[in-house]
């Protein structure tokens, strides 16, 4: 795997934290933007970034940036369909996010379950092993064979994150929460 690869999948990780007025469903936040910073390691390779997420119920917008801000990787989601535009230019399109970063970067983004496991949450859609620390906030999170450790929060929202599963590791710091527009 390339190393605009490894970004475009960290990017994809980053749009974690939410903030928003709209909440559905058990308080989860239907729609939130953030910026933030990512670090991704699978296998030998390794590569870090920003992110700019701004996610609804049913549209995605992730931009991944180098640290110094040169756009590298654009991840789109309008209803049930996903674009990955790369730094190049290339476009490629899939029915789900796991399917479209598999083929491109070589393995599989959970981006079903990111929104809720961002806001300290496993999603309704699979079983969690879930570990609270001494403020009853997620501290541990295993869904769909990944392991989510929730290491800072910002309030009761998490602000530093890793992910890891099968020789990849993914590290989120959220920056900044932001209101949509």
């Amino acid at each position: 795997m390339n190393r605009i690869g490894l970004i475009v999948v960290v990017a994809a990780f980053a749009g974690c934290a939410p903030l928003s007025l709209e909440r559905g469903a058990e308080g989860v936040i239907a729609a939130f933007e953030l910026n933030g910073r990512v670090a991704v390691r699978h296998g030998n390779e390794a590569a870090s970034g920003r992110i700019i997420w701004r996610h609804g119920p049913s549209t995605d917008d992730l931009l991944i940036t180098s640290p110094v801000g040169q756009g590298l990787a654009k991840i789109t989601r309008r209803g049930g369909q996903f674009i990955l535009v790369t730094a190049d230019q290339k476009e490629y399109r899939a029915g789900d996010a796991e399917s479209l970063t598999e083929n491109v970067l070589g393995w599989r983004l959970p981006l079903a379950g990111l929104p809720d496991w961002i806001q300290g949450r496993a999603y309704a859609a699979g079983t969690a092993e879930v570990v609270h620390d001494q403020r009853s906030r997620l501290s541990e999170l295993r869904q769909d064979d990944w392991r989510i450790e929730y290491q800072e929060y910002e309030g009761e929202r998490p602000s530093k994150l890793r992910l890891t599963r099968q020789g990849l590791e993914i590290r989120l710091v959220v920056d900044e929460w932001l209101v949509p527009r």
